[in-house]
């Protein structure tokens, strides 16, 4: 199973039966440029939107004819779970909703948080369940942030973490660098490239990729 971190909240998964999965693929140049990152040219089979801004929807450079997920659904074998959230702290008022992701492939379940702006609820934990990779947001501003990150890491107990939707030099929103989330951390990993195979570690890890479209 492998992982490339494409940029933004934007991953690309590949399981070992060559399925490959797209995750909130955003409009390069968007919101007036403040969003530079490289088009997303990737052949896809499913693509999984968290939510309808135009950071995370964006399918059209995607190539490959994909599933588009949105919910709960099953797209190439693989179960899909849609959990509804919110983009705030406000029920949604600010920002509307969220869905966060839930599947397993290859014997390893993922989880992606989308634009998450909310600690969460024990029954999102019991919904959600079992978790061993954790996409999470962590630039605050728009989503949760270093701190609420940790609680969530805490609460949800992945064997991987990997933080994603933080202040790059290709984005001109008002997050914060990955770094906050690291920092003072146990067993942090700078990868320093954008592809990793998928090893759980027999300890928490987090894992920083180097976004691919900067």
């Amino acid at each position: 199973m492998k992982v490339k971190y494409l940029a933004h909240a934007s991953f690309l998964l590949e399981t070992n039966s060559g399925v490959r999965i797209i995750t909130d693929p955003y409009e390069p140049g968007g919101f007036g440029g403040k969003l530079q990152y490289k088009p997303i040219n990737e052949p896809c089979d499913i693509v999984l939107i968290s939510h309808e801004h135009t950071d995370h929807n964006y399918t059209q450079d995607i190539t490959g004819n994909p599933i588009i997920v949105k919910g709960t659904t099953t797209a190439s074998g693989i179960d899909f779970k849609g959990v509804s959230t919110y983009h705030d702290d406000t029920n949604g008022s600010q920002r509307g909703e969220n869905n966060i992701f839930v599947f397993t492939v290859d014997g390893t379940t993922f989880c992606h948080l989308g634009d998450l702006g909310h600690l969460l609820t024990p029954e999102h934990k019991s919904q959600i369940g079992k978790v061993d990779v954790l996409f999470i947001p962590v630039g605050g501003a728009y989503t949760i942030g270093a701190e609420e990150g940790t609680q969530i890491v805490a609460i949800l107990e992945p064997k991987l973490v990997i933080p994603m939707h933080y202040k790059t030099p290709s984005i001109d929103f008002p997050l914060v660098e990955v770094s906050e989330f690291t920092k003072d951390k146990p067993r942090v990993k700078e990868l320093g490239t954008s592809v990793a195979d998928i090893t759980l570690p027999s300890e928490q890890e987090i894992w920083v990729l180097s976004p691919a479209l900067l």
